[in-house]
């Protein structure tokens, strides 16, 4: 839709935004400029009346009147507890106090022409592999300043469990410390430690990790996260939020991780070597907290959170898959059904989502081309799905950058223009698919 459609669009949302105001004040101004008309004539009955009151006896009151008195009376404390019941089991805010990105070592930046003639040191690739490798990164979306580890493109490659953990001291240690120094916030005072991590979930975990190294308060709860995907950022903020419905005045620190090391393949099974192509180093470090002392600073409160779960079909079940090569390998599969089971799972999650955001326009004309689909039936000129406009209702819209081909389907589903989707090909560009951290 042009320029001026829109603007009619959001001329019509703000008119039915405030329709209430609309009617609401012309009825205020002529109650008030009633009472004024009459302000003398009240004063005196009220007056009256309060005379009456104060100096009859309540025996000698008219029984009505003081029925009427008491109700007046009751109904008062009945709203003041129903106010106080309200307030008490309305739930928490969820605030977004600051968050903070990993900052991989200069070192360790992988620019893309080095990356085919690195990973040939790696014997185990056959030329077809490395061949493969070079064709899919020229396509990845990727740059030259995305990160990996030393210790996989060098001889003698490491994919140890002491590696993969240096791997996320490194990179979240750090993004944690900035976004502590950020906020000001003492290791001591976070109630609850919350970190996802799909594939590396050593023992002690990644949490108790965390509380170990900046010394966290013993009273601290920790929760640890494993084989969630990309997805996980957002499955440890709903854990975080319902965390902070349960402890008061508290703050919670979730910290989103993928881990390379663990994850390379080393294998010449092509579904499982685009991961190597397209997943770089990542970490990122959120504080959330009830505290409505954290409103004035806190970059944004959770309005809503909606999530579905495709788990129980056998198509989404297996597109991300960790399994054995013919050869014993360990590595992620990648199906080609992953986008689209990707698209069937927004869509799943915009029908939940669309009516607590969208504006009057969008769910009118949704409402409208559902009724025209039933009335058309099956034949020729059945209409034509309406797809919401959700540029409407969000002034961002920020987009997992799996990859080019994801991106490109998510902009396609939801009719994003390149301006909108931009962010997430910055952010695919710079520094890769670094999983469940790039919504940060």
């Amino acid at each position: 839709m042009g320029g001026d459609g829109k603007s009619v669009k959001r001329a019509i949302n703000y008119v039915m935004a405030h329709a209430g105001a609309f009617v609401a004040i012309p009825v205020l101004g002529a109650v008030v400029s009633e009472l004024l008309e009459h302000q003398q004539e009240l004063h005196a009955v009220a007056s009256d009346a309060l005379q009456l009151l104060l100096q009859t006896p309540l025996s000698e009151l008219p029984f009505k009147l003081v029925l009427q008195d008491a109700a007046l009376v009751l109904l008062g404390l009945a709203l003041l507890c129903w106010y106080i019941y309200k307030r008490a089991s309305a739930p928490r805010p969820v605030y977004l106090v600051d968050f903070a990105m990993a900052h991989p070592p200069d070192t360790w930046r992988m620019p893309k022409e080095r990356f085919v003639p690195t990973n040939s040191l790696n014997t185990r690739f056959n030329p077809e592999s490395l061949d493969f490798l070079g064709k899919m990164l020229e396509r990845s979306g990727l740059g030259d300043d995305t990160y990996v580890p030393p210790w996989l493109v060098n001889e003698p490659i490491y994919m140890d469990i002491a590696h993969a953990r240096l791997e996320f001291e490194i990179t979240c240690f750090g993004a944690i410390q900035e976004l502590l120094n950020k906020t000001g916030i003492q290791p001591r005072q976070i109630g609850c430690v919350i970190v996802n991590s799909s594939l590396f979930n050593p023992t002690p975990s990644l949490s108790a990790c965390i509380m170990n190294h900046f010394k966290m308060a013993s009273k601290t709860i920790n929760y640890n996260l494993g084989g969630m995907g990309c997805s996980a950022s957002l499955v440890a903020i709903d854990l975080a939020k319902q965390v902070l419905q349960t402890l008061p005045h508290t703050y919670v620190l979730v910290v989103s991780h993928e881990n390379i090391t663990n994850n390379w393949y080393p294998g010449n099974d092509r579904s499982m070597l685009l991961p190597n192509c397209i997943f770089r180093c990542n970490g990122a470090a959120m504080l959330l907290s009830n505290k409505t002392t954290e409103a004035r600073r806190a970059k944004y409160e959770l309005a809503h959170l909606v999530r579905v779960n495709l788990a129980g079909q056998d198509r989404a079940y297996r597109c991300v898959y960790q399994l054995e090569d013919e050869n014993g390998e360990l590595g992620v599969r990648l199906s080609k059904d992953l986008t689209s089971v990707a698209a069937s799972a927004l869509q799943k999650n915009m029908v939940n989502l669309g009516p607590l955001v969208l504006p009057f326009t969008e769910k009118f004309l949704f409402a409208v081309n559902l009724i025209q689909k039933k009335l058309s039936g099956n034949g020729k000129g059945k209409a034509q799905t309406y797809t919401p406009d959700f540029s409407l209702a969000f002034d961002h819209i920020c987009i997992h950058s799996g990859g080019r081909a994801v991106i490109d389907g998510m902009q396609q589903h939801l009719k994003l223009s390149d301006a909108a989707i931009e962010p997430s090909r910055a952010g695919l560009y710079r520094w890769g698919n670094v999983s469940s951290a790039s919504v940060w």
